[in-house]
């Protein structure tokens, strides 16, 4: 007699209405979160080579970028700003006529509202040696004076308007002195994204171009070593106990492990960046024929909220948030 399978997992996978309705995870385009590059001086966007499909933007480009952004259902934009002229202590990234700020005000104008407005905290596209802080007379990152910089950006980014600000310097106790100087200016309501478990990792690469770092050596004295998990959640635990308001991991692919054991001890929501050197992988392969572009894209993305990610910062985020209202899937 031959012997039957008693459970036929199959029977829920045959068809794509069935598949869809026990999905264990979902996707919706409120937790996108589009990375936008601001760059002084130019007037029409730029194409950054490494990174098919993305530019750097003009100040000017600042509104539409938001309204494309409220109009696909986004969750927000994160802002990056590119100076035209960088120097040892990262001035720019203080001054209220800075590239940064001056396009978080725009964005805020343009938002009012409708999405949230985002910036990075960190100091490595504002000085002239490419590192996250300032540097000590021997040549290596000062924390501690770093952190009374961060202290400052954070003051001048909440004047500029931005909602969220996203702590990425990897400098221990930023998220306390950021947390402290705003409270101390009444500005209590700024929310806190701590890039807690933030990697020493090759896939920053494009993104360095689109920022046109000016950095020398490596970051891997304040950035996580690829070989660590614990301390990645350490890292979040520590930076949720200073007051941050939500915790990210990040690169995504490499780390979901990591990301996994956050989100199973965080209290806060747990949110991930898909770095540029995750984008630019599958835009080349794809490019080659190597694999079939939107079924990598929607694996990467469902992957990423399977490991426990709530909300994700990614290259594709306008394009999928259209796939995600025609109903088109993700894998």
């Amino acid at each position: 007699m031959t012997a039957f399978p008693t459970r036929r997992l199959r029977r829920l996978r045959q068809s794509p209405a069935l598949r869809r309705l026990v999905a264990e995870a979902r996707l919706h385009p409120a937790q996108l979160i589009l990375p936008v590059f601001v760059k002084e001086g130019i007037h029409t966007p730029q194409p950054i080579a490494s990174m098919p499909g993305v530019s750097q933007h003009p100040l000017s480009a600042v509104p539409a970028l938001v309204e494309e952004a409220v109009q696909a259902g986004l969750g927000g934009i994160m802002l990056f700003g590119v100076p035209a002229v960088r120097d040892a202590a990262g001035s720019g990234a203080v001054d209220p006529d800075g590239i940064l700020n001056r396009a978080i005000r725009a964005a805020a104008e343009a938002s009012a509202g409708r999405i949230t407005v985002q910036a990075d905290l960190c100091l490595d596209e504002f000085t002239d040696h490419g590192h996250c802080g300032v540097l000590d007379a021997r040549g290596r990152v000062d924390n501690d004076a770093t952190l009374e910089v961060y202290g400052r950006m954070a003051l001048a980014q909440a004047e500029a308007g931005a909602d969220i600000l996203g702590l990425s310097g990897m400098m221990d106790g930023q998220v306390a002195a950021c947390r402290t100087a705003l409270d101390a200016a009444g500005r209590s309501d700024v929310v806190l994204l701590a890039y807690a478990a933030k990697y020493a990792s090759a896939f920053y690469g494009p993104f360095r171009d689109a920022v046109e770092s000016t950095l020398q050596g490596d970051r891997r004295t304040y950035q996580l070593d690829a070989a660590n998990g614990r301390e990645g959640v350490a890292e979040a635990l520590a930076d949720i106990d200073e007051g941050a308001d939500i915790v990210m991991v990040k690169p995504a692919g490499p780390y979901l492990d990591v990301l996994a054991e956050v989100a199973a001890v965080s209290a806060v929501p747990v949110w991930v960046y898909q770095v540029s050197g995750e984008y630019a992988m599958i835009e080349h392969a794809a490019s080659a024929g190597l694999i079939d572009r939107e079924r990598a894209i929607g694996e990467s993305l469902m992957g990423i909220r399977r490991a426990g990610g709530e909300a994700i910062l990614t290259y594709w985020a306008i394009e999928v948030a259209g796939w995600l209202r025609a109903d088109r899937g993700l894998a």
